[in-house]
C-alpha cells in the first residue's frame, strides 16, 4: 500500500514492516461506530506491543471521509500510531479488506499469519484473536486461530 498519514508523512507497506518482528494492518475509518468503539483498545494495544517490536499502522480507504477529519480524531483521542490515508482503495483490494475494522497480521517476514476481527465482541471481548496471533508469531508459531470473521462497517473505497 502507499497512503498519507495524518502526520504528512508518506507509508508503505515495506516502510511498515521494516525491522518489525510482527505488522498489524488495520482498516479503519472515522465514521464507522465499529471501529470507533475499537479505538481506545487499538491505542492500548499499539503501546503494548510496540515494545516487543509489533507495529501498527491504520488505514482510512473511504471516499466519504478526508485527511483533516482523519487529522482531527487522531489527536482527540492521542493515536500513537500512523493513521493513513489510502484515496486509491487500492490497499483494501489488494488485502481483500471489507470492513472497518478489518485486521491482516504479517509475520516479520511479511507473511499473513492472522486476518479478521480484533476480538470476539466490541463491547465484552472474551477471545482476543489479534493479541494471541501476535503472540505466537512472536514465540515463533503459528497462530491456533489464522482467520475470523471481521464485523463492521463497509469498506467505500474509490472504484478503478
Amino acid at each position: 500500500f502507499k497512503a498519507v498519514g495524518v502526520d504528512g508523512k508518506e507509508y508503505s507497506l515495506t516502510k511498515t514492516t521494516n525491522d518489525a518482528k510482527a505488522t498489524v494492518v488495520c482498516f479503519t475509518c472515522t465514521r464507522c461506530p465499529v471501529p470507533v468503539a475499537y479505538e481506545d483498545r487499538f491505542i492500548e494495544f499499539a503501546e503494548k506491543y510496540k515494545e516487543k517490536g509489533v507495529k501498527f499502522v491504520a488505514i482510512n480507504v473511504n471516499t466519504s471521509e478526508d485527511l483533516e477529519a482523519m487529522k482531527q480524531r487522531a489527536e482527540e483521542k492521542g493515536f500513537s500510531f500512523p493513521y493513513t490515508y489510502d484515496a486509491s482503495g487500492d490497499s483494501a483490494r489488494a488485502f481483500g479488506a471489507r470492513v472497518t475494522p478489518h485486521l491482516f497480521l504479517l509475520d516479520g517476514s511479511g507473511e499473513l499469519a492472522y486476518e479478521g476481527a480484533f476480538d470476539d465482541n466490541m463491547t465484552s471481548p472474551t477471545k482476543f484473536y489479534l493479541a494471541d496471533a501476535v503472540d505466537a508469531v512472536l514465540d515463533g508459531k503459528a497462530p491456533a486461530v489464522a482467520k475470523t470473521r471481521a464485523i463492521g462497517c463497509g469498506i467505500r473505497p474509490k472504484r478503478n
